[in-house]
Formats: C-alpha cells, structure tokens, sequence
C-alpha cells in the first residue's frame, strides 16, 4: 500500500495514530501500525516540499488544509497498475459480456466503470475489449451511446488517464492485435487512438462520498481497492458497488477480494472474482 523511499524526520507512534485517522476519515483507508516507517518514508517528501522539520507540524498542517489532506491521500496510495492485469478478467468479459453489450447498445446507452482505475491502463484495457481486436471490429461504437467512466481519489492519476499517453515498457503488456489497432507509437511511448480515449471519462472520486452518477452500470471493475479497507468499509462499497449496476449486470474485484455479507447474497458467482447481479440486461 505504501512505498518505501527515504526520509529525514522520525514518525513517532503519536503523529502516527492522527494521519492513520486522518486517513481512515478522508479515504476509509486502514493502517496498521506496521506501516509506520513506510507511512514516514512516503510523506517525508510532503515535509520536505513545505520546509518543515517534523511530523508534528506537518499533522498541524493536515488538520488545517483541505488541500493537503487530499495531497495525503494521495501521497498514501498505492497506484500499481498494469494493461490486462488479471486477463482471465478480459477474456471473460471478451467471450460473455461483449455480446450483452453490443446487443444492450442498439437499444439504450451502456455505461461501463473503472473505480479505482488509477492511471487508466485497467480503463484503456476494457475499452479495447470492448472496441474489439480490430479497427473494423470497432466500428459498432461509432453510432452508439457508449461510455465508461475512470474514476480515482488522486487527481495526478486522473489527470494520467485523460493524457492517455504510456512508456514503452508499459504497453508491452497489450496483446499485439488490440496494440495494432487501438495504440499509436512513437520513439517515447504510446498514445491510446482517441476514438476510444473519447468515450473515457476521468474522474475524481472518492468512493465513501456521494456518488454523483444517475446511471446504472452494465460493467463495474473495481480491482485490488477493497484490500486496504476494513471489513465495515469493505461491506459498505460491495453493496454500493451491487446497487448501482444494472440487473444482469457484472462486477469484477481483485484476486484476493472476495463478496462479503449483503452484497454477496445478492450475487451469482460466474467464475473466480466475477459476480453478475440477478436478472437480464434491459
């Protein structure tokens, strides 16, 4: 969850518990007090940046700003992502939901969401599946209303996904057809075709606020988030997360997150980390 880098000033066990509650409030991350060093290592740079000389005034700080608990926050995540990660995800979703949706979209609009989509690789992944292995397999969404939503608490990895640009190393894990049809290369990276950056919304959200959507999603990816929550949190999105997809709809989790509680008895289990909310696509 965090990353380790060096640090000057020490993080004693008080200044600790306030940011770790401070965390918990504004983001319902849990941290554990073995995350101390790693928690100290990680902010040093926030201290540094505001030419303090301890964690006591950088905590009177964070209490003071707003702005600053959100650098916190997102000083405090871990942003690990990669293109296709968990593939049998994409596969599944290629061969079963694919079909739904291409049926779905000639009758209404589809919605599809990232949460927790960090810098977009997950977001683009989908997007290429859902496009197809081929510009003319494509084509389907030039007439349809159609559109997923990329949604995370830090604005730099918002701001990333809208960018839609990535090194070379990254987008070596893109399988070669959907890189020749959805990526257009250059000496420094690659750069997503806006024909599906365009039907990409960035956003930033934390997920325990209000959610401003009104729409029902078809798809919900939400991967690899829940393992920093505590089990009250955790139950509390799963069941967010359960009504705020459409009947038949899919959701998608981590492979070490698994449905608890409320949420869970209101979902079949369609394969390893794959849910689909009781009914039929509208």
């Amino acid at each position: 969850m965090i990353n380790a880098l060096a640090g000057d000033a020490e993080l004693g066990e008080r200044d600790f518990r306030i940011l770790a509650g401070i965390l918990r409030d504004e983001a319902r991350i849990a941290l554990s007090p073995v995350k101390r060093t790693l928690v100290q290592s990680r902010l040093g740079r926030r201290l540094r940046q505001h030419g303090l000389g301890d964690f006591g005034a950088y905590v009177r700080l964070v209490q003071e700003d707003a702005d600053e608990r959100r650098a916190m926050v997102t000083a405090l995540t871990t942003n690990h992502t990669h293109f296709f990660r968990e593939r049998h995800h994409f596969d599944h979703f290629t061969a079963d939901v694919r079909p739904m949706l291409q049926q779905a979209a000639g009758r209404r609009s589809v919605r599809l969401w990232s949460a927790g989509s960090s810098s977009g690789e997950e977001v683009y992944s989908l997007a290429m599946c859902l496009a197809g292995s081929s510009r003319p397999a494509g084509e389907w969404l030039a007439n349809r209303d159609v559109r997923l939503l990329a949604s995370d608490v830090s604005a730099p990895m918002v701001t990333a996904t809208a960018a839609a640009r990535y090194s070379r190393e990254t987008v070596a894990a893109v399988p070669a057809d959907y890189a020749s049809a959805w990526l257009k290369r250059d000496e420094g990276g690659a750069t997503i075709s806006p024909f599906l950056v365009e039907r990409v919304h960035a956003r930033m959200l934390n997920l325990f606020d209000a959610w401003p959507m009104t729409r029902k999603f078809d798809v919900i990816f939400c991967r690899n988030v829940m393992i920093y929550f505590d089990d009250p949190a955790k139950r509390e999105l799963e069941l967010r997360l359960v009504q705020q997809l459409q009947p038949g709809g899919f959701l998608y989790i981590g492979h070490s997150e698994r449905l608890g509680g409320e949420a869970e008895a209101q979902m079949e289990s369609m394969g390893h980390t794959i849910y689909r909310k009781p009914g039929t696509l509208p």
